[in-house]
């Protein structure tokens, strides 16, 4: 009897307890956004998107239109050291951790294109648990790498056994689908390649001529004969390479090199001028994607070195992940955006991207940073290496408002700050139609088929109107009307669907929560311990949180700007 597979599932205290979210509308704020002057080339991309606000919330505001279209995803989450939540239980710090984390990669795992990526820069602290529970969200056959990068230049000498790295956590859409690109040669790299025998193809460096056995035919083992007269049959347990009549036209092409004296085991050459890269491996040392203190170098060029960033990403860093994930054109995606690390390598590589933070950091370093980006004017980073000029643009959204509100009786109804645009690209959001107004069609606001559209209005439609609209719908369309109220039997009209706003909707979603972070000031605290205060004993500061936040923030006010913030 075969063994029935078993799944393998992380459990913790609150786990089955998953927010009903609210898909907000996006609210651009022009005086924000930033395009530049010209055109640099044309190449340039401008409709790249900075989104200010909760990242939960404004990851359900992209869900509809973004489904499936992004390429790649770089997530670095805050890391879960404890500093956030020293006078509670392990088991509590880590629960809440991993149920914040689940609910944003459920909808991020949802954006990837089918043959997309997402990365997720983590430690030590909760690499493991994290990535049991990626394995559970999205199919352990679906994980890739977990690529080492060692962020430091040294240990720290107070540990014993300080860290050295950080992970990064790949897991792809689809396995069978993946095509990552290589890696360009760096000069170090080219140097290998030499021309000791003149050959006119230019430098070379040699390879291994056989293969495994696996999957290999009669005509993969035959005799090779050098040079100098010396014959060669495969390795035990090997296979050449090619097939014999594919070895006899590189050897006439005098692609194979048997050594200087013409008589050892023959070997591949392979071309500087045809190299198209080199695969990359898991570790990725400093000296190739850079490390904390660079990143921190980074920074201050651009801000200062009174900045509240102590754990950006450098951009070397992102230009390694893009390089191997992405190309031109591609959209990226990062919901901790930090300091606009990803962002700005992004752009200066030729990517589409999207951004979302919730700190005041958005203003204070996102837009600056990549309004630099966009004029030129940021000289660090890879800018030299990709020779970057400037050029493109973004535009700055914030999150619409709760679209239904109470009264000043406790009635739920539909808030005064949305105007008709807004209240129909909400309805649209919620009733899973794309927002498409029609410029000659007075009914149609969406549409979610060639023959299916939805009408917003919060007149009361009698059955006169509703007679006209359906005459106009025809019998081969289809419409959803939402409106404040009607009178008549809807069963009359086939091709209409009547509903009442916000009645019909009030049951679908959380109404007016805008923060899904945890509000630490609301847990109970553990006993202080005694403590001998003396007039001597200076008093302890109070605890900060990531980067100043007072000991009350929420806990992404930490999550959107602690360690691990870009």
């Amino acid at each position: 009897m075969a063994k029935q597979k078993t799944k393998l599932e992380l459990t913790w205290i609150g786990k089955e307890n998953r927010p009903k979210l609210e898909p907000r509308i996006l609210i651009e704020d022009p005086e924000k956004s930033c395009h530049a002057r010209h055109r640099i080339s044309d190449n340039d991309i401008f409709d790249n998107r900075l989104i200010y606000g909760d990242n939960l919330l404004a990851l359900k505001a992209l869900e509809q239109e973004f489904t499936g279209k992004i390429k790649c995803i770089y997530i670095d989450p805050p890391y879960n050291t404890g500093a956030a939540f020293e006078h509670y239980e392990d088991g509590v710090e880590q629960s809440l951790w991993l149920s914040l984390i689940r609910d944003r990669l459920e909808i991020l795992w949802r954006l990837l294109v089918s043959d997309g990526s997402l990365w997720i820069n983590i430690d030590d602290n909760e690499c493991h648990y994290l990535k049991v529970m990626c394995d559970e969200l999205f199919g352990r056959q679906n994980f890739y790498a977990n690529v080492l990068w060692q962020k430091r230049t040294s240990p720290e000498a107070r540990l014993a056994l300080g860290p050295a790295h950080d992970h990064i956590l790949v897991f792809v859409r689809n396995r069978g689908r993946m095509d990552f690109n290589k890696l360009p040669l760096s000069d170090k790299q080219a140097l290998a390649y030499k021309n000791p025998d003149n050959d006119p193809h230019g430098p070379w460096v040699s390879t291994d001529f056989t293969g495994q056995t696996g999957h290999a035919t009669p005509s993969q083992y035959y005799k090779i004969t050098s040079p100098s007269g010396k014959k060669y049959a495969p390795p035990e347990g090997r296979c050449w390479a090619l097939a014999e009549s594919t070895f006899e036209k590189l050897l006439a092409d005098g692609r194979v090199w048997f050594g200087k004296d013409g008589s050892a085991r023959p070997r591949l050459k392979r071309y500087l001028s045809e190299a198209k890269g080199i695969t990359s491996w898991t570790w990725w040392p400093n000296a190739e994607v850079g490390h904390n203190q660079e990143s921190k170098k980074e920074i201050n060029s651009l801000f200062g070195s009174d900045n509240q960033f102590d754990t950006p990403k450098p951009e070397r860093l992102l230009l390694r992940i893009l390089t191997i994930a992405t190309n031109p054109g591609d959209l990226v995606l990062d919901s901790f955006l930090g300091s606009g690390t990803t962002a700005a390598v992004a752009h200066k590589m030729g990517r589409r991207w999207i951004g979302i933070e919730l700190g005041e950091h958005c203003h204070t370093h996102c837009i600056p940073r990549l309004k630099k980006v966009i004029d030129g004017e940021d000289p660090g980073g890879i800018t030299k290496v990709v020779n970057w000029k400037g050029g493109g643009g973004f535009r700055y959204y914030r999150l619409g408002p709760s679209l239904i509100v109470e009264d000043e009786w406790g009635n739920s109804v539909i808030n005064s700050e949305f105007n008709a645009a807004m209240l129909t690209e909400a309805m649209c959001k919620l009733e899973g139609f794309e927002y498409a107004p029609s410029e000659d069609v007075y009914w149609i606001h969406g549409k979610s088929t060639e023959r299916d559209f939805l009408y917003v209005t919060t007149q009361f439609m009698s059955r006169d109107m509703l007679t006209r609209l359906s005459d106009e719908v025809g019998p081969e369309r289809s419409l959803l009307i939402c409106c404040s109220a009607f009178r008549c039997d809807p069963g009359q009209f086939p091709n209409l669907t009547i509903k009442k706003i916000p009645k019909a909707v009030l049951k679908k979603c959380e109404w007016g929560h805008d923060d899904y972070s945890l509000e630490i000031q609301n847990l109970p605290k553990a006993p202080p311990e005694p403590e001998e205060q003396t007039e001597n004993t200076p008093a302890k500061p109070g605890r900060k949180f990531g980067k100043g936040n007072p000991a009350q923030a929420t806990l992404f006010d930490f999550m959107e700007g602690g360690p691990g913030d870009e």
